[in-house]
């Protein structure tokens, strides 16, 4: 296991040692934070769209304009 997963696993725990009132407000300190707010829903909807199929960056780009005219 690397130190980066080591170290998740360790502060995953200690959150889940927390009662529901205090998870509640570490997770609401933790969107307070703009900047950190925004990577944990870049990563929420990473994970949610994991198993989606891929196409070509220009098929996407193509179609984009498509819709814009």
């Amino acid at each position: 296991m690397k130190a980066v997963q080591s170290k998740a696993e360790i502060y995953l725990m200690a959150l889940e040692s927390l009662s529901q009132t205090e998870k509640k407000a570490v997770i609401t300190r933790l969107l307070e934070d703009e900047n950190l707010r925004e990577d944990i829903l870049d990563i929420a909807l990473i994970q949610q769209r994991q198993g989606e199929s891929s196409r070509p960056f220009r098929e996407y780009h193509t179609e984009r304009g498509k819709r814009g005219s």
